[in-house]
């Protein structure tokens, strides 16, 4: 029979949770009864259990972020000496590492989480789930080496211990962080491996269907890692594909597809989750593709998704820390998603939308969820902002933030990218020294094997540069490189581009049939995409040409199509120009400046 003092602590406990279970939950009571527990010294395995509980609920439901983080620590310190207590002292580690790392500080979620890898080796489930958290700590951190050493662990650990769907889990995931870090020949042997575990999977259909969305996605970053748009498309379909058998009603929780075996009670993603990420690497594929109505279509698609999820609360998910980290990774995603919109607005001639999309993200910055995730993505925004600043003949804003991107950026794509288009800006400038140091670094020589679409960019910044010194033969020969590689791909707005600046190189030498044989692809490719600017170009050009054949009547057709686009793209740029948002282009340290709240941007007319 319980003791007096016994009965007072275990009614505090039933109190408690009677008061955080009501409706609506009365949590200031719940929270005041668990801190009466320790009025009444409990044993110190209730003392450690109300600790946690304490420090779970502060986090959820308050802000007093100080607090919960010492009943936390309370817990881990008191859980430690405890044997059999595998679920508070486990999770009090992990929810405490959690916290270190949100609040900017993983250098103390470190030596936390390596304890409790330490401690828990003979607990298959929290051994594997501390091992991805601490992976996953390094990896933002940057420290991809430890990272992956770690997840190499955690492939031998699951092995040893037959939990063959957390092995493959921890392989994919090695994958993910070669393919961050850019290790791409590092990536296939692994990936192969995974792929004929998967393939030759003999355990529930379910798993292997997930496994399957998992090393499909990985599969299709690789490609679009290298600008490999063409030989992506049938990993992309069968993407979408498998999307859609998760997707169906009839498709299991997450909690049936991990099945009941203690070591494989994980996801890398819950399947709305996926959901999203798979419309995200399909807007990838039309940007990058150029098609870039349907990356609008689908992105507007993918945003109303991730609405539905962070209103509905979908975006918990069992072993990354539920909705906190469930909050982090719909943010990233949302932000990937506006960076594409504003890229494709861009593009299409869309400067006052494109400026919606890049003020939307840089809204986002303001409300990143963690310090780590507004870093990641600042000099894209950077980026974003120097393409638009070039859109709108802003040169020296344009120089200013691909500079900031490029001293701001850990990215080497990134930073590639950026340099290009800087390029572009010391051309237009003609600012010829500046200009030959740059694409010393930017050469396709200097740039890595793997980035075919980088390079094949690189042929074509050397093809405009010798343009504009009047070098045509040298010009045609790496413009025609451009046009063998972004073939060979489908990269349909490098193809658009070369073809209509060979177009003017054979005007320019009187050559007036190539001329022809090159613009009239570049403007029905530009219409298709559509690139507005180079319909402009492209439009010029025939103009040019149908006067030189005597043909007014098409020479005037082309006047007409060339003054239509032409007052378009003035009257969209200076409707851009009276926008507050376009105070962003003098902007190039700290956070963004206050400006007013995002709105929905409708589709251009």
């Amino acid at each position: 029979m319980a003791s007096t003092q016994d009965a007072w602590y275990i009614s505090l406990l039933g109190l408690a949770e009677h008061f955080r279970t009501s409706n609506p939950p009365d949590i200031k009571s719940c929270i005041q009864c668990l801190q009466a527990v320790f009025n009444f010294k409990p044993p110190q395995r209730v003392e450690a259990r109300t600790h946690l509980q304490l420090g779970n609920i502060l986090l959820t439901h308050t802000k007093n972020i100080d607090l919960a983080r010492t009943h936390l620590e309370q817990s881990w310190f008191l859980s430690q000496s405890i044997n059999a207590f595998d679920d508070v002292k486990f999770e009090a580690a992990s929810v405490l590492a959690e916290l270190f790392e949100l609040q900017g500080q993983p250098t103390h979620s470190k030596p936390i989480l390596r304890k409790a890898i330490e401690l828990s080796q003979h607990s298959v489930y929290w051994h594997c789930r501390l091992i991805f958290q601490l992976a996953q700590i390094h990896a933002t951190e940057r420290e991809y080496e430890v990272a992956s050493s770690l997840l190499g662990v955690g492939v031998d650990y699951a092995q040893l211990s037959n939990a063959a769907y957390t092995r493959v889990l921890f392989l994919l995931s090695r994958v993910m962080l070669l393919l961050i870090d850019k290790k791409i020949q590092e990536v296939l042997p692994i990936l192969n491996q995974a792929g004929h575990l998967v393939e030759s999977w003999s355990g529930s259909l379910h798993q292997k269907e997930y496994l399957k969305v998992f090393f499909l996605v990985l599969q299709v970053c690789h490609y679009l890692m290298a600008g490999q748009v063409k030989s992506v498309k049938p990993c992309l379909k069968q993407l979408q594909q498998s999307i859609q058998t998760i997707m169906a009603p009839t498709w299991p929780d997450d909690d049936t597809v991990c099945g009941s075996a203690a070591g494989e009670s994980f996801v890398w993603m819950s399947r709305q989750q996926l959901y999203v990420l798979v419309y995200l690497v399909t807007v990838m594929h039309s940007a990058q593709a150029g098609y870039m109505d349907k990356a609008h279509k689908y992105t507007e698609k993918a945003l109303a998704q991730i609405d539905k999820l962070t209103s509905s609360g979908c975006e918990e998910v069992r072993n990354n820390g539920g909705a906190r980290s469930g909050a982090v990774l719909a943010w990233r995603l949302r932000m990937a998603l506006v960076e594409h919109a504003a890229l494709c607005r861009l593009v299409t001639g869309g400067k006052a939308n494109a400026l919606h999309e890049i003020a939307r993200a840089a809204h986002l910055l303001t409300v990143a969820p963690t310090v780590g995730s507004a870093a990641a993505h600042t000099p894209q925004l950077h980026c974003l902002l120097g393409l638009y600043a070039m859109s709108m003949n802003c040169m020296e804003a344009a120089e200013s933030q691909f500079l900031t991107a490029i001293q701001m950026s850990q990215e080497r794509d990134l930073w590639m990218f950026a340099k290009l288009n800087l390029a572009i800006v010391y051309l237009r400038g003609r600012r010829d020294s500046d200009l030959a140091q740059l694409m010393e670094q930017v050469r396709p020589e200097a740039l890595p094997a793997y980035a075919h679409g980088l390079r094949a960019a690189s042929y074509y910044v050397l093809g405009l540069q010798a343009f504009f010194q009047a070098r045509y033969n040298e010009a045609k020969r790496y413009l025609r490189e451009t046009l063998k590689m972004a073939n060979a791909e489908d990269l349909n707005r490098l193809t658009s581009c070369s073809l209509v600046l060979l177009g003017h190189i054979f005007l320019s030498i009187n050559n007036s049939r190539e001329s022809m044989n090159m613009v009239t692809p570049a403007m029905q490719l530009a219409s298709k995409i559509p690139d507005v600017h180079v319909q402009l170009w492209a439009s010029a050009i025939l103009k040019d040409l149908y006067r030189l054949a005597g043909d007014t009547e098409r020479e005037n057709e082309a006047y007409q199509m060339h003054c239509n686009y032409s007052q378009a793209l003035l009257k969209d740029h200076f409707q851009a120009t009276q926008l507050p948002q376009h105070a962003l282009v003098q902007w190039t340290t700290g956070p963004p400046p206050a400006l007013p709240p995002p709105s929905n941007v409708s589709n251009p007319t």
